[in-house]
């Protein structure tokens, strides 16, 4: 597999500029840092989860855990780790766990970024797969992150 059809199509279109990086495969953000060389801190990963009212996208350094809690206070919702089954459905041109962190493109769910992803110069992100990340200047990233909300609920692992 490669860049997920849905993201190379909304790059394309938005014209920010962006590399693909490959690497060895890998199942988890921070193993994908270490096998592409990358600090964890610049390696954004998408944590999803859900409530009655939908799913919610939660964007964070690998290097850190979501505060639950702290969302769950800040949105104001009951929200729970989604399962996931349910989200092959959603990100149909996506490896289960190479979610990228544009979730809106896959349905408009909401999204809430980390300030504490917002430190580094550049960032990197699933591409869809388990073998390519996104890298772009942080600065794009966010103009691609627009409509997502900011704050802070991760803590450093």
């Amino acid at each position: 597999m490669a860049i997920a059809i849905t993201l190379s199509e909304y790059l394309e279109r938005s014209g920010m500029e962006y590399e693909v990086v490959r690497h060895p495969v890998s199942q988890y953000s921070m193993e994908t840092a270490e096998l592409a060389h990358i600090p964890g801190d610049r390696v954004a990963k998408t944590v999803l989860l859900e409530d009655e009212r939908g799913f919610v996208a939660a964007v964070l350094p690998s290097t850190c855990h979501v505060q639950l809690s702290v969302l769950r206070r800040d949105t104001g919702r009951p929200l729970r780790f989604a399962r996931e089954e349910e989200l092959s459905e959603l990100f149909k041109d996506c490896e289960v766990g190479a979610i990228p962190p544009l979730a809106p493109i896959y349905g408009g769910m909401a999204t809430y970024v980390d300030d504490s992803l917002l430190q580094e110069a550049d960032v990197y992100f699933e591409a869809g797969d388990h073998r390519e990340l996104i890298h772009m200047r942080t600065d794009a990233f966010m103009k691609l992150m627009a409509g997502a909300e900011r704050g802070h609920f991760s803590r450093h692992l």
